[in-house]
């Protein structure tokens, strides 16, 4: 019958191939050349088992060995007179394969470990780029805990829970086929009795526990977004919390998220870890039972123990494999949800345009920008932000926009720096219509200003430059960028200069510092288009000014577009325009609006 496509088993398999399809093909030629070292490893173990009953036969029955036909070359070789001049040699034969055995076994685990390891660093790689290449509405739509979990905590859970397991267990598989090949030789009835035997405990137990470890895998993968969403809801409104003393609010929060996923986890750990005593303690039994039953059949005892003692040690053996598989699958099925969260974000689309983005076609700005009949809403079906606006921009423009909460002030800048497509009319920009082809090269002219700046807890310098290297930053641009933001005075006061902490978020600096910073690193990218984005609305009006006052002597050559709530705060722009329900309603200068208001 064939597995319907809804069965967790149907999933899984097409989950494990969805991974190996996120893997770099370097990663995947180098999973299968592992496969080669898990042959090897595994025909040493089996060398080291077959080893043990000649070795054990020399040790009770010297002669027997040394008449046995398949002892006679090795005999004939060593030019041996005597049954006990194969002591030796049989004893360092069975020490040799064992300690290559051994060898082979930590040889194996290094080449797992490190390769598991390496493909995590792959995946999470790839998970991160993808992230940061994904279309601004799809981040807007996020919960940004949800994402930085993936990508920090549940790509680790795929290497402990996914990777590694998966190639253990491939490993395992192998083995135990070939340490069953050997005991069958050794006495078919006996390994064929313990290897069902122990697999069907096994099978009971993945029976009994599969739902409960799919159910934890949901609980994990789900706890630990929220886990890190409190730590960010808490450290982010630190002064808020002191202020209102609601820690153990904020605490109580983070138990109950954090308690369900170590919970889930330590429930993990014991279903894998638990089979292992009941299968070692029956196994112990098997094995009295076994030395029993050959001391009967056997003509003396002595003749019984090497095949005993190659069955022990086979068992010995295939136990340890047997949990490892069980083991394995368990962690694979429990991080299963991590798993599809991970894949998710491997699986995200990348834009046309997101490998090598410098080397993009240049889009020239000469003239305007123009937003003809536009029209955008964020869900199809939601009431429209913007519905059939024409604007044109000239460049060199100093254009202010103003219009209560909700009126499409924000959406319409977004539209214009590409953040956003517009759900109806276009964007064009010197009679082109920015199309996905050339959006990169459009983006490449704008700078964005928002009311909150993000400042990264690294120098003034690289915060200027933000999202350059720092062994690639131009410090001449930058001491000229801080100049017209009017910083330097600020800046070459402080000790270290442009290479001074402004701490986590900018917490060192003023909250007008902040804002000239952000006008700084836009003036940086050398950009000739500047978007302010209510960037004083936050600031009391002296600080404002000021800021006003840095933007008013930036070079009369950008084209500058202003939001802000305060008409006064538009009083240097060439042209102000006022939006009501995503249409312009006014338009002039700062004299003519100012007369509309008061008439």
């Amino acid at each position: 019958m064939a597995v319907a496509p809804s069965s967790p088993s149907f999933v899984l398999s097409g989950q494990v191939a969805r991974l190996w399809q996120s893997l770099p093909p370097r990663r995947r030629t180098q999973f299968v050349l592992l496969t080669v070292v898990m042959v090897v490893a595994s025909i040493a173990e089996v060398f080291s088992i077959g080893a043990v009953l000649p070795f054990l036969g020399v040790l009770i029955d010297p002669q027997s060995v040394f008449e046995h036909r398949y002892a006679q070359p090795l005999i004939q070789a060593l030019d041996l007179r005597e049954a006990r001049g194969l002591l030796l040699p049989l004893t360092v034969a069975f020490s040799l394969a064992a300690l290559f055995a051994g060898a082979m076994r930590l040889l194996l685990l290094f080449l797992t470990t490190r390769l598991s390891f390496a493909a995590g660093a792959d995946l999470s790689i790839e998970a991160y780029r993808r992230t940061l290449h994904q279309p601004y509405a799809i981040h807007a739509g996020r919960n940004s805990s949800q994402v930085i979990s993936t990508i920090m905590g549940k790509t680790s859970m795929v290497i402990y829970g996914v990777l590694v397991p998966l190639v253990t267990l491939a490993g395992s598989l192998f083995l135990l086929c070939m340490i069953l090949a050997t005991l069958v030789l050794i006495d078919p009835r006996v390994a064929l009795g313990s290897f069902f035997g122990f697999g069907l405990i096994y099978g009971l137990v993945v029976g009994l526990t599969r739902r409960r470890l799919a159910a934890n895998s949901a609980h994990i993968s789900r706890e630990q977004g929220n886990v890190l969403k409190a730590l960010q809801e808490g450290m982010g409104g630190i002064r808020d919390i002191l202020l209102d003393g609601s820690q153990a609010t904020y605490c109580r929060i983070y138990q109950a998220a954090d308690l369900q996923l170590r919970r889930a986890q330590g429930n993990n750990v014991f279903i894998g870890a638990s089979p292992r005593f009941g299968t070692e303690a029956l196994g112990m039994v098997l094995i009295a039972a076994l030395a029993y039953w050959l001391a009967r059949d056997s003509a003396t005892i002595a003749g019984a123990i090497p095949v005993l003692g190659a069955l022990a040690l086979g068992a010995q053996r295939l136990l340890p494999v047997l949990q490892q598989c069980y083991v394995s699958w368990a962690s694979i099925k429990g991080s299963q949800a991590s798993l599809e969260d991970t894949l998710a974000l491997l699986e995200q689309p990348m834009p046309p345009v997101a490998e090598g983005l410098a080397e993009g076609e240049s889009l020239p700005f000469q003239q305007s920008i123009e937003l003809r009949q536009l029209s955008f809403q964020y869900q199809l079906d939601s009431a429209p932000v913007l519905q059939g606006l024409d604007l044109a921009i000239r460049r060199g423009e100093r254009l202010g926009i103003i219009g209560s909460t909700g009126s499409g002030k924000s959406t319409l800048l977004d539209i214009v720096m590409g953040l956003l497509r517009p759900t109806a009319g276009a964007l064009l920009v010197d009679g082109q219509e920015i199309s996905d082809g050339c959006l990169a090269a459009w983006q490449r002219h704008i700078a964005h200003v928002p009311q909150a700046i993000y400042l990264a807890d690294t120098s003034i310098a690289e915060n200027v430059a933000f999202g350059v290297p720092k062994a690639r930053i131009d410090m001449a641009r930058v001491r000229d960028a801080i100049r017209q933001a009017q910083l330097t005075e600020m800046v070459e006061a402080l000790p270290g200069q442009y290479e001074a902490f402004v701490g986590e978020r900018g917490v060192k600096l003023s909250g007008g510092q902040r804002q000239r910073i952000g006008i700084a690193r836009a003036l940086y990218k050398q950009a000739d288009v500047i978007v302010f984005d209510e960037a004083t609305s936050a600031l009391d009006n002296e600080t404002e000014r000021a800021v006003m006052e840095s933007i008013g002597r930036l070079s009369p050559d950008l084209t500058i577009l202003l939001i802000a709530h305060r008409l006064s705060t538009l009083q240097d722009c060439d042209r102000i325009i006022e939006l009501k329900d995503g249409a312009v309603v006014a338009s002039g200068t700062y004299e003519s609006m100012v007369l509309a208001r008061q008439a």
